[in-house]
């Protein structure tokens, strides 16, 4: 019998540091919904660590949900749903409510389009005050970044020139016209960082 679920080695190491912002960030009840789930380990992680929360987890490529909904069958965790087909780069999204939005190391790996969709649908789907957490490496106008994150850039824009480590502070003038707060910073393990928007 084939084995669908996918490993990201990252997702290992900073599951733990994310789930402990997480705590702090999200509601104790409703539904979160995960855009990019990837290969499905993140919020397999977070769902049963958080029963008091549905997780919706997404992926535009089929692949990925493949991996998602067999680690979601592995686990056997009633609070996590199966994988939609979501890109957030789509001006139209199948889920239309949520109490909170994740999206986990997609805006560097993603064309800016992506990043722009991401803005406009969670705005359109959180209610007044409701999260939307993203994590991963960025620039940051007055701080230096890391030999290692310079190294992931150059390694990300060869690979697609629409890849890369986007600015916080375009990231965040985005968010900001589409109807959410200023970012919430948090330093994170390697170089990456928690930022938490909240809709207006």
């Amino acid at each position: 019998m084939t084995d669908h679920r996918q490993h990201a080695p990252a997702a290992a190491r900073n599951r733990d540091p994310i789930l402990a912002v997480l705590r702090g960030v999200l509601p104790r009840t409703g539904t979160v919904l995960e855009i990019a789930s990837g290969t499905g380990e993140h919020i397999m992680h977070f769902a049963a660590a958080m029963p008091g929360l549905v997780f919706q987890p997404s992926d535009a490529d089929p692949e990925a949900r493949r991996s998602i909904a067999a680690w979601a069958a592995d686990s056997g965790l009633s609070n996590l749903r199966p994988p939609l087909a979501l890109d957030a780069a789509s001006s139209i999204w199948e889920v239309t409510a949520a109490d909170a939005a994740l999206c986990i190391n997609m805006i560097h790996i993603s064309p800016w389009a992506s990043t722009e969709g991401l803005m406009r649908g969670a705005a359109a789907i959180l209610p007044p005050g409701a999260p939307l957490y993203l994590y991963g490496p960025y620039r940051r106008a007055g701080f230096a970044t890391a030999p290692s994150n310079e190294a992931f850039d150059r390694d990300l824009r060869g690979r697609n020139p629409a890849w890369g480590l986007r600015e916080l502070e375009a990231v965040a003038a985005l968010a900001v016209a589409a109807g959410f707060s200023g970012p919430a910073v948090t330093e994170m393990p390697a170089n990456n960082l928690s930022v938490v928007f909240r809709r207006r």
